[in-house]
């Protein structure tokens, strides 16, 4: 269920266990000035009127108490027995829950049931008086308030329910007893403070206040509090943003800010942990890729020296075979070694054809071909490559600057640039005219300031004599100028003699008088005075002794101070003039340069395009070379596999042809050396050891040979010392990668067998399978352990690099949320404004004024989160009828302040309201107008509020209430006679409302239940 309340308007409210409030309702006339007194036990303070004005605030769900976050603050209006009474605390409990009760009816209801019966009264629907069905009837709203949260329960109920009893006490066990009674609001559960607009007025606005108390801890800037031309621009907004709810949509802006900022730094930390953390752990896998490479090289060591065993091995055995063969050719017959040397050279003869090393040449030249081609495609693929990443690395930068053209063309923004250019250039003439009026009204400002007789006044001066100037202390009526024009003056001579001996002028001489350059001197310095103007002829002196004449002129010049005033004047239009004509120049500057930004994004557009068409062809052309190289690389692999299989027949050829000639020379030594060797080769095989080598190589002489013979080609050919001399090379270095430190702890079996093998070969050799052994139990140990570590590290960098990539895109998102609010809060704001400057030119312009408007620029978004977006509000108005607007903080009168200050209060209100009943609640009413000023102020809210439909709440102090009571359309007076007493006496009541019915039943109901209460309708 939403907007229960709808378009009914507040008619009556009752406070239960709120402050020391009365439980007495009190009834409300809509759409007028409600003014709250108070009568304390010294003077207003202490009656409660700021916790009666706060009350309604809350019930009519003004924003300020941050309903979103619980409205935790309202449950400070509870009763405080401490804070109540003083010392009658001990005496009285605080209220760990109340009510604040209000009744709401239709605007426009005429028709109530009158007095309700006692059965009404006290029975249990306890429904104050019936209402006519058709009229959308009357509802009322119960807010239960209490210490614990949740801070805020709601309730309603059609008709007029209010706790009715004799006594406060009754009344108070009256109000739990109609709550329990009441339908709970959300089914299972009531509404509570977060829904409560939502619920109760469909989130339209229906309050806005100025509580400058401390009955909540945030106070915005009352506008009334202080002469408006001593609030700053900054302070101006505030106080409107507070009006018009904008105060809770900027701090969301911040609060957007501050999420951007923290997940920032969150993501900055994430980056130095991941480095911290890399660098760590470098040295470790460091130590761990040198122990693999160890364990490599002891393996390399450990077949170096089976190498040395089977090539020993492999040797002997076929020395031994050689001699056997030896001794068997020496006792042949020589045919038979001729017949060897004959088959030998055939086999040569058939090894030597050259169809091999054609293949293996066409197969090389295939192979290169191939490579090239290879080569080629994968270079033109790595241009491609590269310059797609140019292009690239380019759109970002574009396309950020085509956000700047809103949707423009180029043609259009260059229009548009052109447009904003021509309104400029007038802009500046008109501000260069106004220029030259401000210095011709000032130079006639001097002018008429200096005076007709100024040159006779310095002359005079410095002649040490007195003089005042005549016409600027007389002021000539029109016709004795107009008869001083026609009759002329006289000079020379015989006028100052006549002048002498006439004594006092009469008006007939004083009409023909040249005055523009008298002065008045003392008679006794008259002719020091004539001394001194010798040098002006046509000056006139005046004294008690007579006028003395020399010269005239044709014209007369009176009245200075007129024509100062007339100048100061000319000189006040042109300066508004020139400020209007300032204000265009500025504004034609931020068009021009606003322009010119849409001109670039529409520009880079352009641009922005034809990069992406060239990313495409590039994609293509990188897609057609990718697959080309895809398609060749089998055929280059197939080719190197090809030439390398026919280089092997060809280098085994060679050597197999080696061997056969090497044979044949040795069948032509043994031929002739058979017998002479025959007893040397017994020798030589019994010194041979076959049997040992083969125990130490662990095998048989075939097994040893097909070892060798397995290797590949570059290590078959090693001698056994060759491989001895790589397998302690592979050794030494298996050991300075497991221990590169002499300081590093060395296993004690292995630093033994390390001291042993210290000396000569032989003992190296005779130890070198026992330091392998060591050596490798050692590594195998230590093994699984660097397994484990370099898991252990690799998923933390991958967490870690998981965790800074989150950190970054949130990062991200956060900036971009940032900047989508901040953008949607400025038009929001800026349309705000504009509506609360459209009411406020409407109502000064209904008001007694020529106009009045707000300037507001968009100010830059702070770069500190912590810091408020802090935007500047300055109120104009004009001061005569075709003026232009002057700013609120120009040199004004304190009514005219006063004045625009209640409107522009009134227009914020106005524009929060969407058209709908509105509540403007207002404390310390009038605080700052000054005596002469406050009944208007106050009779301007009262027809305000009475021609919007605005309903106006003012708590005001002592000194307000006799301008206020006989301006307002309701008074509401508290009382409290004594400290001692926790709670309030009756209120006072005088209320002025159209429909009568419904102020005598209210007046009726209060009259039965309080004695002593007030209501006059």
């Amino acid at each position: 269920m939403e907007n229960v309340v709808g378009d009914r308007v507040l008619i009556a409210v009752q406070a239960v266990n709120i402050s020391r409030l009365s439980t007495h309702p009190v009834p409300t006339v809509p759409g007028t000035l409600i003014v709250v007194a108070g009568a304390g036990p010294k003077d207003s303070n202490g009656a409660g009127k700021s916790s009666f004005i706060a009350s309604i605030t809350a019930l009519l769900g003004d924003e300020q108490w941050r309903f979103a976050s619980g409205a935790k603050a309202v449950s400070e209006l509870l009763f405080n027995a401490e804070l109540a009474s003083g010392a009658g605390a001990r005496q009285w409990a605080s209220a760990d829950h109340g009510y604040i009760v209000g009744v709401f009816a239709p605007a426009d209801m005429e028709d109530f049931s009158g007095t309700p019966s006692v059965d009404a009264v006290a029975g249990d629907d306890g429904e104050l008086f019936e209402v006519p069905a058709d009229s959308g009837g009357a509802v009322t709203v119960w807010l239960r308030v209490n210490q614990e949260a949740p801070h805020l329960e709601i309730r309603w109920r059609d008709g007029v329910h209010l706790a009715a009893a004799a006594s406060e006490a009754e009344r108070v066990a009256r109000a739990d007893e109609l709550w329990a009674s009441l339908p709970r609001s959300a089914g299972r559960r009531d509404v509570v403070a977060r829904d409560l607009t939502k619920v109760l007025y469909g989130d339209r606005v229906r309050c806005v206040s100025f509580l400058s108390t401390s009955v909540r801890s945030k106070v915005a800037t009352n506008l009334l509090s202080q002469p408006l031309n001593e609030i700053s621009p900054e302070r101006v907004f505030e106080a409107i943003a507070a009006l018009t709810g904008l105060d809770a949509e900027l701090e969301q802006e911040r609060e957007a800010r501050r999420d951007e900022h923290a997940k920032r730094v969150r993501a900055a930390q994430a980056g130095d942990r991941l480095g911290e953390f890399e660098a760590e752990s470098k040295a470790l896998l460091a130590t761990f890729d040198r122990r693999d490479q160890a364990r490599v090289r002891l393996a390399e060591a450990l077949r170096s020296w089976r190498g040395r065993q089977a090539r020993r091995l492999a040797d002997a055995a076929g020395r031994d075979q050689a001699l056997a063969a030896e001794s068997a050719r020496h006792g042949a017959a020589g045919e038979a070694a001729a017949e060897a040397i004959a088959m030998v050279k055939a086999e040569i003869a058939t090894l030597k054809d050259d169809t091999l090393d054609r293949r293996v040449t066409e197969a090389r030249r295939e192979l290169a071909t191939l490579q090239a081609r290879a080569a080629k495609l994968d270079a033109d693929r790595a241009v491609a490559e590269n310059s797609a990443d140019e292009l690239r690395g380019m759109i970002p930068a574009l396309e950020e600057t085509r956000r700047f053209a809103d949707g423009r063309d180029v043609p259009a923004a260059e229009r548009e640039l052109k447009e904003v250019g021509l309104r400029l250039n007038e802009a500046l003439k008109a501000l260069g005219v106004a220029d030259r009026e401000v210095a011709s009204a000032q130079g006639a400002l001097d002018d008429a300031e200096g005076g007709p007789a100024a040159a006779q006044l310095n002359a005079l001066a410095a002649a040490g004599v007195d003089g005042t100037g005549l016409l600027d202390a007389l002021d000539v009526a029109e016709q004795a100028r107009d008869h001083a024009h026609g009759k002329g003056g006289s000079s020379g001579p015989a006028g100052r003699a006549g002048a002498g001996q006439g004594g006092d002028l009469g008006l007939d001489e004083l009409r023909g008088w040249p005055g523009e350059h008298a002065v008045i001197v003392d008679a006794a310095q008259l002719d020091a005075a004539a001394a001194a103007l010798i040098g002006l002829p046509g000056s006139v002196l005046v004294s008690a002794a007579g006028v003395s004449v020399v010269g005239a002129f044709d014209g007369v010049a009176t009245g200075r101070e007129a024509r100062i005033k007339a100048a100061e004047q000319r000189l006040n239009r042109a300066m508004d003039i020139q400020e209007t004509a300032a204000q265009a120049v500025r504004d034609g500057e931020e068009a021009v340069a606003q322009a010119q930004h849409r001109l670039e994004g529409a520009r880079a557009g352009v641009r922005l395009e034809e990069l992406e068409r060239r990313l495409g062809e590039r994609r293509a052309r990188l897609g057609e070379l990718t697959a080309a190289l895809e398609e060749l690389v089998p055929r280059v692999a197939e080719a190197e596999r090809q030439a390398g299989a026919l280089d092997f027949r060809a280098r085994t050829r060679d050597m197999e042809i080696e061997r056969l000639e090497g044979r044949r020379q040795r069948h032509e030594t043994e031929r002739a050396q058979a017998r002479e060797q025959e007893a040397k080769v017994g020798g030589e095989r019994e010194a041979l050891r076959l049997d040992a080598l083969a125990a130490e190589w662990g095998g048989t002489v075939e097994t040893a040979g097909e070892w060798v013979r397995a290797l590949p080609e570059d290590e078959r050919a090693r001698t056994a010392d060759e491989w001895w001399r790589a397998a302690e090379r592979h050794l030494d270095e298996a050991l300075r990668d497991t221990f590169p430190q002499e300081e590093d702890e060395v296993p004690e079996e292995l630093r033994f067998l390390l001291r042993e093998r210290a000396g000569s070969t032989a003992r190296e050799q005779a130890t070198f399978a026992a330091v392998c052994g060591s050596l490798a139990s050692y590594l195998r140990g230590q093994e699984e352990y660097e397994k484990h570590q370099r898991r252990q590290i690799e998923a933390q960098v991958v967490s870690r690099q998981r965790d800074l990539a989150a950190a970054d895109k949130g990062a991200e998102e956060a900036a971009q949320s940032t900047a989508v609010h901040r953008a949607a809060l400025t038009a929001a704001i800026r349309a705000r404004l504009t509506r609360v400057a459209e009411e406020f030119e409407k109502l000064d312009s209904s008001y007694g004024g020529y106009g009045a408007t707000l300037e507001f620029p968009v100010p830059p978004a702070p770069a500190d989160p912590e810091q408020r977006w802090q935007w500047r509000v300055t109120p104009k108005w004009r001061r005569g009828e075709g003026q232009g607007y002057v700013p609120y903080n120009r040199r004004a009168n304190t009514a005219l302040m006063d004045e625009k200050a209640v409107k522009l209060v009134c227009a914020a209100a106005i524009a929060s309201s969407g058209g709908g009943h509105l509540c403007l609640v207002l404390d310390e009413l009038g605080r700052n107008l000054g005596k002469e000023h406050r009944r208007e102020a106050v009779a301007l809210f009262r027809r305000i509020g009475e021609t919007y439909g605005i309903t106006v709440i003012g708590a005001l102090q002592d000194d307000m209430e006799p301008y206020a009571i006989d301006a307002c359309g309701q008074y509401i007076k508290l009382r409290r006679s004594s400290d001692a007493m926790p709670y309030n006496e009756p209120p006072v009541i005088v209320g002025h409302d159209q429909h009568a019915d419904r102020v005598r039943a209210l007046a009726a109901y209060v009259d039965r239940t309080a004695e002593g209460v007030t209501a006059e309708g």
